[in-house]
């Protein structure tokens, strides 16, 4: 497997999930289009789209480094047209950008609504538009949105009703562009972690230390990425995929690694069905009743 000389177009890719999908392309010397807002130092963030495109550059990729908020539609198709000219096409793309605030309708602010539902729903939308006429030019050409499985459950909606419905757009999203574009053999897929995942997410709104001891580290998504963007666009399309399950799917056994802190329970994330059960020898909290 290998993405040397593919050229990933990746959303949010200033920190966190979206950074470590493009570092672990550009460690077989793929092209990163780091498309987010970070351009200055951010007082509670760590990570810029300058910053990120270093440190793809010193894991063996190309950067190019773009100030794209998803929001603005303008923004948005020039980024796009940017990376292609300048890596000579675009092979994938990644929907990691994303909005959360877990406030019960009667807290949830109106802007922050709007906020969410713009660049969660509409972003992933807008960017999946008009990636398609440069990836009907690909060779194994991929759209994955880091969006859940399509869970319809009170569970998930009742704490944070304006939050799910932004996230949950997010994967209607690949529920209808896969079957739009399987006949052009372009692959859309979601792709969801088991765990809470370190991110700063995590550390300024969910508990702080205490849940990031308890999660997974972003590497896992990256790895689970990596695979399926290894995975021919025709056999794998319009799945909404679970993080260890699919590495599983693909012969990993070793899930230890990728824990924060090993002597810590692992706290599920939101959005988990039931129905899907972990990996041989992996266990998890719930812990999503806790944010009521």
């Amino acid at each position: 497997m290998s993405l040397a000389g593919k050229t990933l177009f990746i959303t949010g890719a200033s920190r966190g999930i979206g950074l470590a999908i493009g570092l672990r392309a550009a460690r077989d010397g793929a092209n990163i289009a780091i498309a987010a807002k970070t351009a200055a130092p951010h007082p509670k963030l760590s990570g810029t789209i300058y910053t990120a495109a270093e440190d793809i550059e010193r894991a063996g990729g190309k950067a190019l480094p773009l100030v794209v908020d998803v929001r603005d539609e303008i923004l948005v198709k020039n980024a796009l047209d940017q990376a292609a000219q300048k890596f000579g096409g675009i092979d994938i793309v990644v929907n990691n950008a994303s909005a959360i605030s877990l406030t019960p309708v009667a807290d949830t602010d109106m802007k922050r609504f709007d906020l969410m539902h713009q660049i969660n729903a509409r972003g992933t939308f807008v960017v999946s538009k008009y990636a398609i006429a440069y990836l009907e030019k690909a060779t194994n050409p991929h759209i994955l949105m880091m969006s859940p499985p399509l869970d319809m459950k009170e569970k998930w909606f009742a704490p944070h009703t304006a939050y799910s419905m932004a996230k949950f757009g997010m994967s209607l999203v690949v529920l209808g562009l896969a079957g739009e574009l399987r006949e052009q053999g372009i692959a859309v897929n979601a792709l969801w972690p088991r765990t809470v995942i370190a991110t700063a997410a995590i550390q300024n709104l969910l508990g702080g230390t205490e849940r990031m001891q308890q999660a997974r580290k972003p590497e896992i998504m990256a790895d689970a990425a990596y695979a399926i963007f290894n995975t021919p666009a025709r056999e794998l399309t319009g799945r909404f995929l679970i993080d260890d399950t699919f590495l599983a799917e693909r012969g990993v056994t070793d899930f230890d690694h990728y824990r924060v802190d090993p002597t810590q329970a692992l706290a599920q994330d939101f959005f988990l069905p039931d129905d899907i059960p972990p990996p041989a020898g992996v266990q998890t909290v719930e812990t999503y009743g806790e944010r009521r």
